[in-house]
């Protein structure tokens, strides 16, 4: 049988992508597998929102390129695929299929070609598409993505995801319980639902709310999860439904981008710097507990010394548990780069290191207080280094214990003995409360 790799990279969304084009392609007798030297189809599944992410796909279809066999395909997939169309094909000549998010449908049939030697790009958006009868190729775990929501219609002027991920649209709410219903009857025990905007969810008659109810409501879900949501799009209703959903999990990714109100305008936010705060605050006071992740760019063009420092106090007042960073990265055809004051690349980088320390500070604050505390843990499989499992929190916390493989995918209750700053480390309770071992 004919053999695919895939490359992914990006967000989750892209994850969740790829898990859709191993079921495209093995609907046609293809295999997955995870070596390229045994591949004869070998596709990279793209990100676009910094050009670094861009660097780095270039740099391995570059390492790919040598796996390429005789009749074999390269192929670029995704969100990069989508922003540079067939320039794709003049840049990398040994890449033989370029297609959008929109085009995986015609995958198997622009492969069939490929293998006789016939380039192709595929990049037309298609707002009707959500891939709903498509069989997805999961690994069966506890855990799934579900995309709920494609595309954005926000049009922040630095983010090229309305270009590649085209205008916003919801799957039906149906739908959506029918995939969660049909995991759940697999074995998995927690969703996260993916949208690029998730918390503006809606198919013409249900809300987000309606979603969170409904999903949390299938039987063997035990913990649900969003990403990414949109801050002003937390609404009475979607925070009624995250306090009275018990399978809604404290957690929350809050994207800030700038603590500056000017900034904000600039990137066209559609909110103040008072205006997140009182999301944060509603957050709070109706999920007790809850923990709150951001993202957060630095030297976007006309950001003074003065904006930053509004920046790093409202990371200060926030007290965010885990913040990602960045320097502002131009993206071609997005308003931003017409903006003719940009800060220069060493001060944005000077900007950044400060901002890093700041929050990796309060970070490690926040956790070396819950040092001896009891945590019910998702253990999602081996940690990256050494021979303990890595687990999960409600809360979105990593922490590390020494347990057997058989635990993987179950729940535990953990009492959290030491912190990185970062991660935790965890010592295992039977169901009396005592530790294990």
């Amino acid at each position: 049988m004919p053999r695919i790799y895939i490359d992914t990279y990006g967000c989750q969304m892209n994850v969740a992508d790829s898990e859709l084009l191993f079921g495209l392609l093995g609907a046609e007798g293809f295999v997955r597998t995870g070596d390229p030297a045994d591949a004869d189809v070998l596709l990279v599944n793209t990100c676009a929102v910094r050009d670094h992410a861009e660097q780095r796909v270039l740099g391995r279809l570059g390492e790919l390129k040598r796996f390429k066999r005789e009749g074999g395909v390269l192929g670029v997939v995704g969100c990069m695929a989508q922003r540079l169309g067939p320039r794709l094909l003049e840049r990398v000549p040994q890449v033989d299929l370029v297609i959008g998010p929109d085009g995986y449908r015609s995958l198997p049939e622009l492969v069939g070609r490929a293998r006789l030697g016939e380039r192709a790009a595929e990049t037309e958006f298609r707002g009707w598409e959500h891939y709903e009868d498509v069989p997805v190729a999961r690994d069966h775990g506890a855990s799934a993505f579900v995309t709920v929501q494609r595309g954005c219609d926000y049009r922040c002027t630095f983010c090229v995801v309305p270009m590649t991920r085209g205008p916003e649209r919801s799957r039906t709410l149906s739908d959506v319980v029918r995939e969660v219903r049909d995991l759940a009857a697999r074995g998995t025990t927690e969703v996260t639902l993916l949208g690029q905007t998730v918390n503006s969810y809606h198919d013409g008659v249900h809300d987000f709310a309606d979603l969170l109810r409904a999903v949390g409501a299938v039987d063997g879900i035990r913990r649900l999860r969003f990403t990414s949501p949109y801050p002003t799009d937390f609404t009475d209703r979607v925070l009624a439904a995250m306090a009275e959903t018990p399978a809604v999990c404290e957690h929350v990714h809050l994207p800030m981008q700038s603590g500056s109100s000017r900034v904000l305008k600039r990137m066209r936010r559609r909110y103040t710097r008072e205006g997140y705060l009182e999301v944060v605050r509603a957050l709070r006071a109706r999920v007790p507990g809850i923990t709150l992740s951001t993202d957060i760019i630095v030297g976007f063009p006309g950001e003074t010394e003065e904006d930053f420092a509004e920046t790093v106090s409202l990371v200060q007042e926030v007290g965010f548990d885990e913040a990602y960073t960045f320097k502002y990265s131009p993206r071609e055809g997005t308003p931003a780069v017409r903006l003719h004051d940009h800060v220069p690349d060493a001060v944005a980088g000077e900007r950044l290191e400060r901002l890093i320390a700041v929050a990796r500070g309060i970070a490690r604050q926040r956790n070396v207080v819950l040092v001896g505390r009891t945590e019910e843990v998702l253990v999602e499989g081996p940690a990256k280094r050494g021979r303990l499992l890595q687990t999960r929190t409600r809360g979105n916390r990593i922490v590390l214990v020494d347990g057997p493989g058989d635990w993987i995918g179950s729940y535990r209750r953990v009492r959290l003995t030491g912190t990185t700053g970062s991660t935790f480390t965890g010592w295992p309770l039977d169901r009396e409360g005592v530790l294990v071992g």
